[in-house]
């Protein structure tokens, strides 16, 4: 396996991983009382356990040791947009809107960095690129035609939590992808993800009046499975796959988050998928595709 069918296998499954997120929030919302803030909270306390160990194991190999002190405030901010405001303004998002809709939102990140890559980093995008990413969009645009997703009652107000989440996710992506050339995926991760667990519980204790140690074992089921599935695997999968592909030609590949999770939603939502969100969906695949094959 080359490179970069290696960069294209981790971004896909990370990327599949991500998408079933939506589904357990969804899940989690439909069949307990549970707020956003604090799954969000039970998601990344499960989490940090495993991430303070690994990088407890990467600082004994004695490679977080190289990180200078600029970098970590780099890191800390970072950390802030990534997996902080970006997974709070997308749960709040998924309150209101559909987890297929909220994908469809959420992918106008691959865009984004693009566009921020070629602001901030100069980087080229080479006309392949620019096929597969039309491609894919072209996709992206018949499933969002689809008249039947914009029926919800606060369509405004959840789309706009889940493109604030995508604007600071995009930023997270092509800043850490400097980054994480510099210190490598794990390394990178280990912090960021640490630091963002931390922000995530500072921010629980400051607003919220719940007990965690009240809350229904279901609800901690849904934590864990946020915690382990969608968010310690893929993000050290995409993570290594932005290092072995760059953040531009990644993001395009994850074009099969959408993809993954209307067809989660389908199966375990019940969210109607369409004949138009087929073909749609269809044309995504086909961008991702074209990746692959160059």
């Amino acid at each position: 396996m080359t490179q970069t069918q290696k960069g294209i296998f981790f971004v896909a499954i990370g990327a599949i991983c991500f998408s079933a997120k939506a589904i357990f929030i969804k899940l989690a919302y439909a069949e307990y009382d549970v707020d956003d803030i604090t799954l969000l909270t039970l998601r990344f306390g499960y989490a940090l356990p495993i991430f303070i160990l690994i990088a407890f194991w990467r600082y004994k190999q004695g490679s977080l040791k190289t990180v200078n002190k600029r970098d970590w405030g780099y890191i800390a901010i970072l950390a802030m947009l990534g997996y902080y405001w970006a997974s709070w303004f997308d749960f709040k998002g998924l309150q209101y809107i559909s987890a297929g809709l909220e994908r469809i939102i959420l992918f106008i990140y691959p865009t984004l960095v693009v566009i921020f890559s070629r602001l901030f980093l100069k980087t080229h995008i080479s006309k392949s690129a620019l096929i597969a990413l039309g491609v894919t969009y072209v996709g992206v645009m018949i499933i969002a035609a689809e008249p039947r997703i914009f029926e919800s009652e606060n369509f405004l107000k959840g789309g706009a939590f889940i493109l604030v989440s995508a604007v600071t996710y995009s930023l997270y992506l092509v800043f850490g992808g400097e980054l994480i050339k510099k210190y490598g995926s794990i390394n990178f991760n280990s912090i960021s993800m640490i630091l963002s667990s931390l922000y995530v519980l500072i921010h629980f204790n400051l607003f919220s009046d719940v007990a965690l140690s009240k809350i229904e074992t279901g609800v901690h089921f849904y934590g864990i499975l946020l915690a382990i599935v969608s968010t310690v695997i893929p993000t050290f999968m995409v993570m290594e796959g932005i290092k072995l592909l760059g953040a531009n030609k990644a993001s395009i590949v994850a074009s099969v988050g959408p993809v993954s999770t209307i067809l989660l939603a389908y199966i375990f939502l019940g969210e109607v998928l369409s004949l138009q969100e087929i073909i749609g969906s269809a044309l995504v695949l086909a961008g991702v595709l074209m990746i692959g094959r160059k």
